[in-house]
């Protein structure tokens, strides 16, 4: 199958990623003092949202890194809850993620995360399975755990190509 469509790759605000869910960065977070003084606390970056048969874990994932032209063929999402992603490795990473068009992913969009943010996916957000950039890289995941099958997954009949990841310092956030 070869690609038809490019995806540009924009960096990753608050802003620009509302449709799809939180991103997590402590820039902007409510910063609280906590243990006398001797930490601080960067509040509620995101919520979880899970259905009432599940619940909330942490996991570690361990992503090897994508190399690039990288083809977007398929698309997941998870219904009966969020997941947050959040980088322990210290790189940009990219996040890709689509509207729902009546039951389908539409057309992607791609964001590169910096190596201090992380994302919450809302629940049934369409998005591509993780994607780490140089080399393998390690990320914090809350999401749920539960009866059924919390997964659908989407494959394109026309895919995308991601060209090349532009330099993290190349987009202005």
């Amino acid at each position: 199958m070869t690609p038809t469509h490019r995806l540009d790759i924009a960096p990753l605000t608050a802003r620009a990623f509302a449709p799809f869910g939180e991103v997590l960065d402590v820039a902007d977070a409510e910063l609280r003092l906590i243990n006398d003084g001797n930490t601080e606390r960067y509040h509620r970056l995101a919520a979880t949202d899970m259905d009432s048969a599940g619940r909330a874990i942490v996991s570690l994932f361990r992503g090897k890194a994508r190399s690039f032209p990288f083809t977007i063929a398929m698309m997941e999402r998870h219904p009966d809850g969020s997941q947050a992603f959040w980088p322990l490795s210290g790189r940009p990473w990219l996040v890709v993620v689509a509207e729902d068009e009546e039951g389908r992913p539409g057309r992607p969009r791609a964001f590169l995360a910096s190596a201090s943010q992380g994302v919450n996916y809302r629940r049934n957000v369409w998005h591509h399975p993780l994607m780490a950039l140089d080399e393998m890289s390690d990320f914090l995941i809350i999401d749920r755990e539960g009866p059924g099958s919390n997964l659908e997954e989407f494959f394109y009949e026309k895919p995308y190509e991601i060209v090349v990841v532009p330099a993290a310092s190349t987009l202005a956030r």
